[in-house]
């Protein structure tokens, strides 16, 4: 796949990130503009390895046929690779984006090489199959008589739709908030993942038949609540797609005091804030002037960190409950296990360049509460 010599001739090279301090003005995407001929040289390092460990359990979840459209796209066949990527993944514009890139831990390149740039290559494609009018509505030729209700319209709900609209059924999709996307709208902010790329993909999931229904809280006796009997009465099948927003909570001393907050309610707020009105109603969780704590050192606290200095917090500091990672893989962490090493993040970095460091401290444990039989 790719160029047989490729992998030797080519280094990694990833597309860049917008300047960190330029980004920390608005809530744009970090990312800059493809780059068609860096990408083409990045196609081409991709390996005629025997086994691809990239498109294996250990490398893409959704098993994406990764080595044939790095090889399409170092032929410059663009189009051809957007059919090949979406014959896995439904919304390779999403994953390119958030997707934390297991395929690249498991590369073939990456036991003595850094690995191929698959995320950018899968970003790439997306957005010109976009940019081309290449990706359009595909509705089913023919209905089925069976109609199914979806709770959740996350990107599990989503994906559940497509395959099951695909397959010629009527589905409706119900969703808690004001907007469609679940976590793809309110828990992932834009910086990392713009809403108008998931209106996109929605409003075409809607051309394909696909019904959705928001403000509607399933279960919920509020005015909004939608009753979960009629529900099964109305539809011969029922898929819960929810949970991402249920958090795991800390059963520490003064949890209840003013100024803790969960991320996703953190997160959910400034969202919704911004798209209603640019922030300018006040009705978010504001870090403004604050001295900021992020807990948890996952892409969810990355992304807190992000928005607390948007915000313009006075310090900021992230706690992470496991020790400083190495930079290389140790030894109980072999290829083609997902590599745990040192990382920095676009949230890292824009701290760095605000208040001169990185803002983890590891190592972090606190202490908890004893349970009721630790105390007996």
């Amino acid at each position: 796949m790719g160029k047989p010599t490729g992998f030797k001739e080519f280094t990694r090279q990833t597309e860049p990130y917008r300047n960190a301090m330029d980004r920390l003005l608005d809530y744009d995407e970090i990312y800059t503009s493809h780059n068609d001929e860096l990408l083409n040289s990045q196609g081409a390092r991709c390996m005629d390895c025997g086994v691809p460990f990239c498109q294996s359990e250990e490398g893409c979840p959704v098993y994406n046929l990764i080595p044939e459209w790095n090889d399409l796209i170092y032929k410059g066949r663009w189009k051809e690779a957007l059919d090949r990527l979406h014959k896995t993944n439904n919304f390779p514009e999403f994953t390119g984006r958030v997707c934390p890139a297991p395929c690249e831990g498991a590369c073939v390149l990456g036991v003595n090489e850094p690995a191929v740039t698959i995320k950018n290559i899968e970003c790439a494609i997306a957005d010109k199959g976009f940019e081309n009018g290449w990706v359009v509505a595909n509705p089913p030729q023919q209905r089925s008589d069976k109609k199914i209700a979806i709770i959740g319209s996350g990107p599990a709900g989503l994906a559940a739709a497509a395959q099951l609209n695909l397959a010629g059924h009527n589905v409706t999709v119900y969703e808690r908030d004001d907007r469609i996307g679940g976590l793809l709208m309110y828990g992932i902010p834009n910086m990392k993942l713009e809403k108008d790329v998931v209106d996109r993909r929605v409003n075409l999931l809607r051309e394909e038949g696909i019904n959705f229904v928001t403000n509607a809280d399933v279960g919920g006796s509020g005015e909004n609540g939608v009753d979960v009997e009629q529900l099964l009465h109305d539809n011969d099948v029922l898929l819960l797609a929810t949970g991402a927003t249920t958090a795991r909570d800390l059963n520490i001393p003064n949890r209840e005091g003013d100024g803790i907050h969960l991320a996703m309610e953190f997160l959910h707020k400034n969202t919704k804030s911004l798209l209603d009105s640019k922030l300018q109603d006040n009705n978010y969780l504001s870090a403004k002037g604050k001295k900021v704590i992020v807990m948890g050192g996952g892409d969810t606290g990355t992304d807190c960190i992000g928005t607390s200095l948007r915000h313009g917090c006075q310090s900021l500091v992230n706690f992470e409950i496991m020790s400083i990672p190495p930079l290389d893989r140790s030894d109980d962490n072999p290829w083609p296990l997902w590599p745990k090493i040192y990382r920095v993040d676009y949230g890292h970095q824009e701290a760095a360049e605000k208040f001169g460091n990185d803002p983890r401290v590891y190592s972090c444990l606190l202490y908890t509460s004893p349970s009721p039989r630790d105390r007996g």
